[in-house]
């Protein structure tokens, strides 16, 4: 029903208005709100947990009957440090279909092997 009621004012405006990734959601850390208080590389691990717990509920589903998600990691190794990246990398090499985007292509460590596209002006170079 809010989806509905909503319909015209998103039309207007040019976004969504209604929905989960409107909601708030307040993560904390140690006692204190991570907001305001988390470091950069706090937050981002946050972030990074909360997408793979995400993949892991989906996963969960699929093995009931769905299809296995794919991972969409966008620009994630270049805020992480070495040890960070191997660590996601040997967390990640267990999905059956990730999907890796990275500026710079030393970011994305060795341990994940596979195809990769360079994207080059007016085209793809393999």
């Amino acid at each position: 029903q809010a989806f509905a009621a909503s319909r015209r004012k998103e039309l207007e405006r040019g976004i969504s208005l209604v929905g989960p990734h409107r909601d708030e959601l307040e993560l904390i850390l140690g006692e204190a709100p991570a907001k305001g208080y988390a470091s950069h590389g706090e937050t981002w691990s946050m972030c990074l947990s909360l997408r793979l717990a995400s993949y892991y509920v989906m996963l969960d589903d699929a093995r009931t009957g769905g299809s296995a998600p794919i991972l969409i990691l966008d620009d994630v190794f270049a805020e992480l440090d070495v040890q960070r990246r191997r660590k996601l990398a040997a967390i990640v090499s267990g999905a059956e279909q990730v999907l890796v985007t990275a500026a710079v292509d030393a970011d994305i460590p060795e341990e994940l092997s596979g195809r990769r596209v360079k994207v080059i002006p007016g085209g793809i170079d393999e």
